[in-house]
């Protein structure tokens, strides 16, 4: 539910800009932009969930 609220906002923006791009170059920007920093957060949380759950001290 919250990724297609999140998808309905983000659709919005990026075909607007776009919408009104100057070139191919420009619109690459937009899109890289645009989902890099949900890909890096994503893989950020990956990350301390793969740390945490291979932790030694937790089978104590």
């Amino acid at each position: 539910m919250l990724s297609n609220f999140i998808a309905f906002f983000l659709q919005i923006n990026v075909e607007e800009k776009i919408k009104n791009a100057p070139d191919k170059g420009y619109e690459i920007g937009i899109v890289i932009g645009t989902y890099l920093p949900f890909i890096l957060l994503a893989a950020l949380a990956y990350f301390i969930y793969y740390k945490t759950k291979n932790r030694k001290d937790l089978e104590d």
